[in-house]
């Protein structure tokens, strides 16, 4: 009896408003009408398990709500106010008859929401539901699913744990991608000379190192052929790096902690060493990685865990977009086409 007291009410004292839903309904595909029937009863319900109506007052309970004390017919008048609300969701979230339950969880949220902020007045709550749109729950659910709590519970961290490999191994290539393009080196002698170069690449099949000297630093990607010397990655066995590298500890070598943070070696058959230094930390990283990776060894560098932390968290992201009611086209979008000029091209000289 109490909804339909609310709708006769609704009617009675809101008729544009009931005129307009109404209106709106009837020139919906039927799939997509919300039944305002059925809405106003369970519309009434749940506003009754909000407020407790009916329940015996509890000392345990502070909440206390103002605005239902600056009007005669307050809950009547809450009720209309959420009605248009239950209605405008329906219409935000392309609602069919099947999404009743989801609608009505989206609109206790958006009233909880609302009365978490304690409105002094009816008009300031419905200026609050305003705010409270489909698309901004949308919004605060996304904030909320990735904030640390939610992180550490058990599914968030079972997901992280079955996405963590499938990052990796996108590391992974990208590493063995970088190594077969290849980088030049300078040769650092025990005289400080810094004028040679040499060059060294990964084959695209990822078993052979083609390295060779070099006159003068490339301005790109030396090829194959004209690197001379060959080591195949079958023969190398392990990776050295820092003070440990043999060309650190010779007599006279550059030992300055710059150095040392660049150097690395590879080990290879009778006791052989092809000794790096890279040109900055980045290239470092680098080549640590794929070469461990080659040796089926596990990526340490600081540069693997930032890029992981990066893609892991938008994986994450993604993972738990809540996608419902958007269409995800199969074929991604067309390229478009080049603009007539790059004036707009920032000149950074």
């Amino acid at each position: 009896m109490l909804a339909l007291d609310n709708m006769l009410y609704f009617a009675r004292h809101h008729q544009d408003a009931y005129i307009r839903i109404v209106l709106e309904n009837s020139s919906r595909e039927d799939k997509h009408e919300c039944p305002f029937g059925r809405s106003s009863i369970e519309l009434t319900k749940m506003l009754c398990e909000i407020l407790k109506v009916g329940e015996l007052p509890s000392e345990n309970c502070h909440d206390f709500h103002p605005m239902f004390f600056t009007h005669d017919r307050s809950f009547e008048e809450f009720f209309c106010i959420c009605i248009q609300l239950l209605n405008k969701t329906w219409k935000e979230m392309r609602a069919t008859s099947e999404d009743f339950n989801k609608v009505m969880q989206v609109v206790r949220e958006q009233i909880m929401r609302a009365l978490t902020l304690k409105p002094n007045s009816l008009d300031q709550f419905k200026s609050r539901l305003q705010n409270l749109s489909y698309t901004e729950i949308l919004k605060i659910r996304q904030s909320e699913r990735m904030n640390q709590e939610d992180f550490q519970s058990r599914p968030i961290l079972e997901l992280r744990e079955k996405i963590q490999p499938e990052i990796m191994e996108l590391i992974k290539q990208q590493r063995l991608n970088r190594l077969c393009d290849g980088t030049c080196f300078r040769k650092i002698s025990s005289r400080r000379r810094q004028d040679k170069f040499w060059y060294c690449r990964l084959s695209p099949n990822h078993k052979v190192l083609h390295y060779g000297d070099l006159e003068e630093s490339p301005q790109g990607e030396v090829p194959h052929d004209s690197l001379q010397d060959k080591l195949p990655v079958a023969d190398i066995k392990a990776v050295i790096t820092g003070k440990d590298c043999p060309h650190m500890k010779e007599k006279g070598a550059l030992k300055q902690n710059k150095v040392l943070e660049l150097a690395f070696s590879v080990l290879y058959e009778s006791d052989e060493y092809l000794n790096f230094i890279a040109p900055d930390k980045h290239e470092y990283c680098v080549w640590t990685d794929g070469l461990n990776a080659l040796l089926g060894k596990e990526m340490t560098s600081d540069y693997t865990k930032s890029d992981m932390d990066t893609l892991l968290s938008m994986e994450m992201k993604l993972r738990l977009l809540d996608l419902e009611n958007i269409q995800i086209p199969e074929a991604p979008p067309p390229i478009p086409k080049e603009p007539s000029n790059y004036d707009f091209v920032y000149d950074c000289n």
